[in-house]
């Protein structure tokens, strides 16, 4: 199994990447994200994460700039009816930081606007991936830096309630939010009217502020 490749960069594109290794040439299929974190090609000693399938037929191998954006990779691809190249689609639509809010708040609409993914598919990534950030180790910590809400198992972040008082939810949904790459004035623009829409717990907070997100996108 090869898990990882250091060379040459050869060629870059949004959705593969062709790296030289000691003179052997690599195709990696990557997502947008990776490719857009490499540097400009030639560039030596680039190092990618690899995941190597193997099927009937053919022989693939695809690169990650993250552990994290591996093991999403290999949890999207354990799902029914999703391949390499749709887990590739929604990585390359959220950040791992970002897909961790989008299952947290089980917001299907945000789901869906990944190429290929309809409505009912959306829903059944949400059900399936409910519960990975909070078992798997290498994506524990994305729940944990965001501060989102997770169901079951240990290291669940609990929902904070109304309780805590608004200031405390706007702050926990604002961080959640800058952790998955969004800024200060998105977060605090998608937050605007949370409390007359009657969200008074984190996980409400964060959904509603993620629909905003989406509208505005």
């Amino acid at each position: 199994m090869i898990v990882q490749l250091t060379g040459t960069l050869v060629e870059v594109t949004a959705t593969h990447v062709v790296l030289d290794v000691q003179g052997v040439g690599y195709e990696l299929g990557v997502s947008g994200a990776t490719s857009s974190s490499l540097p400009q090609v030639g560039t030596p000693g680039v190092t990618l994460l690899t995941r190597m399938l193997v099927r009937e037929d053919s022989l693939a191998l695809f690169g990650f700039a993250s552990r994290e954006e591996r093991a999403l990779f290999d949890r999207l691809c354990a799902i029914s009816g999703v391949g390499p190249k749709l887990a590739l689609s929604v990585l390359s639509t959220f950040t791992p930081n970002q897909l961790a809010g989008v299952v947290a708040a089980e917001d299907a609409g945000m789901m869906a606007t990944v190429p290929g993914v309809g409505k009912k598919l959306a829903g059944r990534l949400l059900l399936e991936l409910e519960g990975v950030f909070a078992k798997d180790p290498t994506l524990l910590g994305l729940a944990t830096a965001a501060a989102l809400p997770m169901r079951g198992g240990a290291g669940t972040v609990a929902v904070a309630s109304a309780a805590s008082g608004p200031s405390g939810l706007e702050a926990d949904v604002a961080g959640a939010l800058l952790a998955m790459g969004f800024t200060s004035e998105e977060a605090s623009l998608a937050l605007e009217g949370y409390e007359e829409a009657g969200c008074t717990t984190t996980k409400a907070a964060l959904e509603y502020a993620l629909k905003r997100l989406g509208r505005r996108s």
